[in-house]
C-alpha cells in the first residue's frame, strides 16, 4: 500500500513508520518544514493549504497530528492549542481528500481514552457514549472531523489508551521514580487506566489497514487494570517497591486539570471491535507488557501519556 502519514514524528508515528515499511508498504510523511527526501511533503496544517495530489494515488491516510497532552499546563491558550492541533490538520486531510476523484480508500485518524471521561468502572466498549471533559470535547470534535471524510472513505477512529513503550513519553517520569523505588500509585489508586504496548499499537494500526472495520475502535489489551496494580506490576517487573502515593488533592494542585483528567479520571475499556475482528496482542495481559516495559536489554523505559 502506498500510506500518507501525519503525525509520524512522535513516539507512536516513528513506530508506526517502522512497522508500515516493514510490512512492505511505501509510507510518504506530512512534514512542516523544507522535505528532507522524496518520500516527505510540506504542509501547513494551521493554515489550512494541502495541495490534494499530495493524497493522490494513496490508499490509506494516516493521521496522528496533534499537541502533546501531557506537555505542558493546561492554561486556556494551550488547550486551544490541543483542540487546533488536532482539528485544523484532520480538517485539511478531509478537505485535500474531497477535491479528489479517486479518494483514498481509507482513513485512520487518532482518537483517545479520554473520549469517555471519567467513568469509573463502568466496562467501556465502543457503543459507550462520550463523556465530559477537556479531553472528552476534544475527542468528539476529533472524530467528527474524520467522519466529515468523503462517501466511500473508510474511516477508522482508534481511542488509544495509555501507551507503554521503553522510550519517551509524557509518564516517562514514573518510571524512573520505580526504579529507585520512589514511585506509586496516584489519587486512590481506584481509577482504571487503559493501556496498550507500542508494539501491540503498531500491530494493531497494520491490523486495521487491512481490515473491514469502521468507526470508533478501542485500542488498548484485552486486560483491564486500575493503577493500583498497573504500578505495582511495573514495580514488580522492575524488582523494586512502589509505595509513595501521591494523593489526589497534590495532583489537582499541582496540575490543575491536567492532572485530574489524565491521573484519575477512569476508563475501564474494553477492545470489544478488536477482539471481535481477530486481532491478536502480543501482550494481552498486564505482566506480560510490564516485563516488555522493563527490559534489560533496552534502556530508557517510559510511557506514553493517552493521546487524547
Amino acid at each position: 500500500m502506498r500510506i500518507v502519514m501525519s503525525g509520524a514524528s512522535g513516539l507512536i508515528g516513528t513506530s508506526l513508520s517502522k512497522a508500515f515499511h516493514d510490512a512492505g508498504h511505501s509510507v510518504v510523511t506530512l512534514v512542516r518544514r523544507p522535505p528532507a527526501h522524496a518520500a516527505e511533503i510540506r504542509w501547513d496544517p494551521a493554515s489550512g493549504p494541502l495541495d490534494p495530489h499530495a493524497l493522490a494515488g494513496a490508499d490509506a491516510v494516516v493521521n496522528l497530528s496533534g499537541a502533546g497532552i501531557g506537555d505542558r499546563p493546561w492554561t486556556r491558550r494551550r488547550v486551544a492549542e490541543l483542540f487546533n492541533s488536532r482539528l485544523g490538520p484532520t480538517r485539511t486531510l478531509v478537505r485535500a481528500m474531497a477535491q479528489l476523484d479517486s479518494p483514498p480508500k481509507t482513513f485512520i485518524s487518532q482518537s483517545g481514552s479520554g473520549y469517555y471521561g471519567d467513568a469509573g468502572n463502568t466496562l467501556l466498549r465502543e457503543d459507550a457514549p462520550a463523556g465530559s471533559g477537556i479531553l472528552a470535547r476534544i475527542c468528539v470534535e476529533w472524530e467528527q472531523a474524520a467522519l466529515a471524510a468523503p462517501s466511500g472513505v473508510r474511516v477508522v477512529t482508534p481511542r488509544t489508551g495509555v501507551v507503554f513503550s521503553r522510550s519517551g513519553g509524557a509518564l516517562g517520569r514514573l518510571l524512573p521514580l520505580l526504579r529507585l523505588g520512589l514511585g506509586g500509585p496516584f489519587g486512590s489508586g481506584r481509577q482504571f487506566w487503559p493501556w496498550i504496548t507500542l508494539p501491540d499499537v503498531s500491530a494493531a494500526f497494520l491490523f486495521l489497514l487491512d481490515s473491514a472495520v469502521t468507526g470508533a475502535v478501542n485500542l488498548s489489551a484485552p486486560e483491564q487494570s486500575d493503577v493500583n496494580t498497573t504500578v505495582a506490576a511495573l514495580a514488580r517487573a522492575l524488582h523494586r517497591p512502589a509505595v509513595f502515593r501521591v494523593p489526589a488533592p497534590v495532583l489537582r494542585t499541582a496540575m490543575p486539570g491536567l492532572g485530574e483528567e489524565l491521573l484519575l479520571y477512569s476508563q475501564r475499556m474494553e477492545p470489544a471491535v478488536l477482539s471481535s475482528a481477530g486481532f491478536q496482542w502480543q501482550h494481552r495481559r498486564l505482566e506480560s507488557g510490564a516485563r516488555w516495559v522493563a527490559g534489560s536489554h533496552t534502556r530508557g523505559p517510559g510511557l506514553v501519556v493517552r493521546e487524547g
